[in-house]
């Protein structure tokens, strides 16, 4: 009897900083796992980095370097697509078609293009408008039956559901109308200065988020300096925002529950936990870090993954381009 065909899966990230802790539990570790349930691909956004002006060198580095990340994680590109977004140039050609089948009034609408335009108020530039339109692209290339999404990109989902069905509507079955995953939720991971706000590669405090690469000893360090209350136990309530906080990353770390960690700690002050929090984080980066750490050093063997992860991108989605081309009208020879 011939398998089911697994339903397919979509996600990226762009490659402007390292992630934390926190978009490692909350999703870059779900991705191994989604990888045996569905057909998935993986992308690194590097083209969407470069609304705001990039240097150069760092942008070629930092690239490389998420690249490495999503196979260090222990995704395996013979079984999931893996690659750089622009190593495949239809997601640039696609962006245009689309372009021209959007409305100005609901780009204008976009959130992100409202707090970007008054955050870089100096380069207000088209791509930083388009940029929804791109991401579409992204999606709609694949065909995929899902994007796991978080709240702040709710919209641009939205917006590439209404482009597929405006071209749907006229041209009549092209694109797969993608739906928002729900499937296995990580821990939300909070700052450790700032318990009631959600960790961030942007926070301005470097004590405030853990970076998936940083040091066992820059990792001990930062959760000495966390965030607690004037208690002294061990316990999850609610008014003890950085306790929860720091049980929740244990847990995530080691499969406890809080009513083990509670009893395990019982009697013992939140030095002895922060440290214990610390070193069970330094645990679970650490076949991650050894692995980046690897690929890192062979870069003719990641150049020659990105290679193989572009190739089968490309296959899937110039059929969809071929398409979508020759339904608007192009010759195509």
């Amino acid at each position: 009897m011939e398998s089911q065909k697994k339903q397919r899966v979509l996600s990226a990230i762009q490659p402007t900083s390292v992630p934390t802790l926190g978009n490692y539990i909350g999703a870059l570790r779900n991705w191994k796992k989604m990888s045996t349930d569905y057909d998935c691909a993986y992308a690194v956004a590097d083209l969407h980095a470069i609304t705001v002006r990039q240097d150069p060198k760092e942008l070629k580095r930092q690239s490389m370097q998420m690249f490495a990340i999503l196979m260090a994680i222990g995704l395996d590109p013979e079984k999931s697509v893996v690659f750089v977004q622009s190593h495949v140039e239809t997601h640039t050609q696609l962006a245009w078609l689309l372009n021209c089948y959007t409305q100005f009034g609901e780009a204008a609408r976009m959130t992100q293009f409202k707090e970007k335009s008054q955050k870089h108020a100096d380069n207000i530039n088209v791509g930083l408008f388009a940029y929804p339109v791109l991401m579409a692209a992204d999606i709609l290339l694949y065909q995929p039956h899902y994007v796991p999404i978080g709240a702040d990109q709710k919209q641009h989902l939205e917006i590439a559901r209404n482009i597929a069905e405006r071209f749907n509507g006229i041209y009549g079955n092209t694109f797969t109308l993608p739906e928002p995953f729900i499937g296995e939720v990580g821990a939300r991971v909070m700052s450790l200065q700032d318990p009631t706000r959600k960790m961030s590669k942007s926070d301005a405090n470097p004590k405030a988020s853990v970076s998936i690469l940083d040091t066992p000893d820059m990792i001990v360090k930062k959760f000495k300096s966390a965030v607690t209350d004037s208690d002294s136990f061990v316990r999850y309530a609610e008014d003890k925002a950085g306790i929860n906080n720091l049980m929740s990353i244990f847990s995530a770390c080691t499969g406890q529950s809080y009513e083990q960690i509670e009893a395990d700690f019982s009697g013992k002050g939140y030095g002895d936990f922060k440290l214990a929090v610390a070193e069970a984080v330094i645990e679970e980066l650490r076949p991650l870090q050894a692995g980046f750490d690897h690929l890192m050093k062979d870069g003719a063997y990641l150049k020659q993954c990105a290679q193989f992860g572009a190739q089968k991108a490309r296959k899937i989605s110039q059929r969809t381009l071929d398409k979508c081309m020759k339904k608007i009208g192009f010759w195509i020879v």
